[in-house]
């Protein structure tokens, strides 16, 4: 059927209706503008809600339980073998998708965002035209870019459905528990994947091009995860490059380089987990003024503003970190700025957390930037060993660390590695955006027995008066 040529305005157009899509235009029409969201998908909420944070988060916390069933054995706690039903967790991870996409529909219509469903594409700095929807065309007085990102293949293969090669999407679909998964990168995505699957079952290996796990975190962080990963995983190698891949109808042949390792190895998957790269490529952004960097990411100003005035852009498309709570900010601020306000993407202290078992989480400047940038930093490790909260949940292997400037005692970055590192962190960043010293963290009184006398007691360190430890700040 050929749509007819049904042209509208808006006063502002966002394109993608994920986490920073949505965040826009919701905050847009809160602030009365008229709004028009247009996404291929019949409803908001994006990779995130559909292929990425949520579903992985949902499997992942059936993960944990697993593992608590566990280590419940030596609490004197003993359950039989868990038995998965695969069904069952598919459909739990579709009820759960379901209720948050009925709510952000709701959200939609009682904010008066107009949803378009089909693609847009930039004819020039006004108007875009919408292939495979009612409306043809819509010119604008300002719009946002918010489409995300998507996986990276391996060189020569592609993420079709059904295939034995993953992306993060088909491993979340779940079609099966493999006996054997290669995972290819030691990244927070190729980690959590595994980690599931072999809280499932899977004789889970993974290879990574550089010489350790999680490139870029603080290794002092990584190390609890490592070694709990070594017990968990069946292998893990590290300076390793996979040279090609040879998929058929029973599994995948890895031909791979590195040090001890056997060069051909056979999986029945193999999840791809090497990056993420922008979904620019297609907005027609030739038409326009918008520039982009040689990796297709969108240069931004600190108010999310192309070099097209009439044009902003967010999220996983304009690069650094691809977090939906990123996205969600700037998207905020991009309606801001549109509708008048002084506002912009001005933060000091971005959280990041890993939901491994233990997870990871940071904040802030990290020893390895310090170390990098010759900024000098006082570091205070809390070792959770010394955490009754911590040693009655059978989580001993945890540390809390806060980064301080020597002179004045404010804190700069907070890291934290063990159970429910997800909630402790957001005390870090507050820290951090309230200019918080070390001092104030120290004189906060926090309830005991719990993990957040962790971040007290890290803080009290730099004083000399933690009670749980002994020993001086460490200056770096």
């Amino acid at each position: 059927m050929v749509m007819g040529e049904l042209a509208q305005d808006t006063e502002l157009l966002v394109i993608g209706s994920g986490p920073g899509g949505y965040a826009a235009a919701f905050r847009a029409a809160d602030l009365g503008m008229d709004v028009s969201l247009v996404d291929p998908a019949p409803r908001p909420g994006g990779v995130c809600l559909y292929k990425g944070c949520i579903p992985s988060k949902t499997f992942l916390f059936l993960a944990e339980l697993i593992f608590d069933a566990e280590r419940a054995g030596a609490m004197g706690i003993s359950f039989g073998p868990p038995k998965i039903d695969l069904a069952g967790l598919r459909r739990w991870k579709a009820e759960v998708i379901e209720k948050m996409a009925g709510g952000l529909m709701s959200l939609t219509k009682r904010r008066g965002v107009q949803l378009i469903n089909g693609r847009a594409e930039f004819e020039s700095s006004e108007s875009v035209r919408v292939h495979d929807a009612e409306i043809s065309r819509i010119r604008f007085r300002h719009a946002i870019i918010a489409t995300g990102s998507k996986p990276i293949p391996f060189p020569g293969t592609d993420f079709m459905a059904g295939r034995r090669i993953m992306s993060s999407t088909g491993a979340l679909a779940l079609a099966d528990v493999p006996e054997s998964l290669l995972v290819m990168g030691g990244g927070y995505v190729g980690l959590e994947l595994g980690t599931v699957y072999a809280a499932l079952g899977s004789r889970v290996s993974v290879v990574e091009l550089q010489d350790r796990l999680l490139p870029g975190v603080d290794p002092d962080l990584v190390d609890p995860l490592q070694r709990r990963l070594q017990s968990i995983f069946a292998d893990i190698r590290l300076n390793t490059r996979v040279v090609q891949l040879e998929e058929d109808e029973s599994g995948v042949s890895v031909h791979l380089e590195g040090e001890g390792v056997s060069p051909q190895q056979r999986f029945e998957r193999v999840l791809v987990a090497i990056g993420r790269k922008p979904a620019t490529q297609e907005l027609g952004l030739e038409h326009t003024r918008v520039q982009t960097d040689a990796k297709g990411f969108i240069r931004v100003d600190e108010q999310r503003r192309t070099a097209d005035e009439r044009i902003f852009a967010v999220g996983d498309a304009v690069g650094g970190m691809m977090l939906a709570h990123k996205a969600s900010y700037e998207g905020k601020v991009a309606a801001e700025v549109i509708a008048g306000q002084s506002s912009a993407f001005d933060v000091r202290a971005i959280p990041a957390v890993v939901y491994t078992d233990p997870q990871i989480a940071w904040c802030g400047l990290t020893e390895e930037q310090a170390r990098q940038d010759r900024i000098p930093v006082q570091v205070q490790r809390f070792p959770w060993k010394f955490s009754g909260r911590a040693t009655t949940m059978g989580a001993a292997e945890g540390l809390t660390k806060i980064l301080a400037d020597p002179e004045s005692g404010r804190i700069l970055g907070v890291g934290i590695a063990g159970r429910n590192t997800e909630g402790l962190i957001s005390e870090g960043v507050l820290a951090i955006e309230m200019g918080a010293l070390a001092e104030d963290v120290a004189a906060t009184m926090h309830p005991h027995p719990t993990l957040s006398e962790t971040e007290s007691e890290a803080a009290e360190m730099f004083l000399g008066r933690a009670t749980h430890i002994l020993g001086k700040a460490q200056r770096r």
